[in-house]
């Protein structure tokens, strides 16, 4: 089971739930140590001043941040350890709002959260009432010496505790500028592009979902560790196309629904899942270069 980091309770009006946080979540990325070519001594870092050269020992490193090119204001932990948010043992409920007026780029990381001991019913009692009115709880909570903003939902059953960014994080439409020419698309090309949407269409499953490139990359390294030898095919890239958008979403149409043919239907028809690819044969001995894993919308 997920370690516990946080505990302490939320709380709303007079009602006060005990609660305690595990990550909902767990990194599968595949992670390399840097090895000397030849010898395998792990490579290590040393903090070197770019005055003196010579390595400095951690009590003597203070921070700075840079106001100007080459000029920093140093900040001590006295004056940091003095501006941290207090540590407290609450998330206190702000606001409940409705979960389609937050737009996902807020999230960050989510965590469950369990209620502690003696706390099962008004905690039952919060995630029943929730999910019937279909809101979402925003409050703030500090975890390891930093604020942060949350939301608490409703998720099969249990709480879910979501970091959220703050506005001033995420970056407006209007800074991005103009981002496509002034162009118009016909009805044609909508219905076309429906109906491909549509044929397309089902039910998420994230288990259908895997990283075909960590897949690939562990089983290299296992192949390897067993004394196997990789012979790398080379890589060609396709000459690029230039798109003609009516005769793409033809050919597409043709390969979601090939038994259909590529005629624009006035009749949205019936919701096909894709078929999930197929795995790679075990046993083959030439590593291909792993592509990008596919990513849904």
């Amino acid at each position: 089971m997920p370690s516990t980091i946080w505990s302490g309770s939320i709380s709303f009006g007079l009602v006060t739930v005990p609660v305690r946080l595990t990550p909902a979540t767990r990194s599968r990325d595949v992670s390399f140590n840097q090895l000397e070519a030849g010898t395998g001594a792990r490579i290590r870092y040393r903090r070197v001043s770019e005055a003196s050269g010579e390595e400095v020992t951690s009590d003597r490193i203070v921070k700075g941040y840079e106001v100007a090119k080459g000029r920093y204001v140093v900040v001590d932990k006295g004056e940091l350890d003095a501006m941290a948010p207090k540590s407290t043992r609450a998330i206190e409920i702000e606001d409940f709002v409705d979960l389609d007026q937050i737009d996902p780029v807020y999230f960050e990381s989510p965590y469950y959260v369990l209620p502690d001991k003696n706390a099962a019913k008004p905690y039952k009692l919060l995630v029943e009432t929730m999910e019937q009115m279909r809101k979402v709880a925003i409050g703030r909570v500090v975890i390891r010496s930093k604020e942060h903003l949350v939301a608490i939902r409703p998720l099969d059953g249990l709480l879910c505790v979501e970091t959220m960014r703050y506005a001033d994080e995420v970056i407006a439409r209007d800074e991005l500028g103009p981002l496509t020419e002034d162009v118009d698309v016909s009805e044609r090309e909508l219905a076309m592009a429906r109906q491909l949407i549509e044929t397309l269409a089902g039910d998420f499953d994230p288990a259908k979902y895997h990283d075909e490139y960590r897949e690939q990359l562990l089983e290299l390294i296992e192949k390897k560790a067993a004394g196997e030898e990789i012979v790398a095919e080379a890589v060609t890239e396709a000459p690029a196309k230039v798109l003609d958008l009516m005769a793409a979403l033809e050919a597409s149409l043709q390969r979601a629904n090939p038994d259909g043919g590529a005629e624009v239907e006035t009749a949205a028809p019936e919701a096909k899942s894709s078929k999930p690819a197929k795995k790679a044969a075990a046993g083959k001995t030439t590593a291909k270069k792993p592509g990008r894993s596919k990513r849904t919308a």
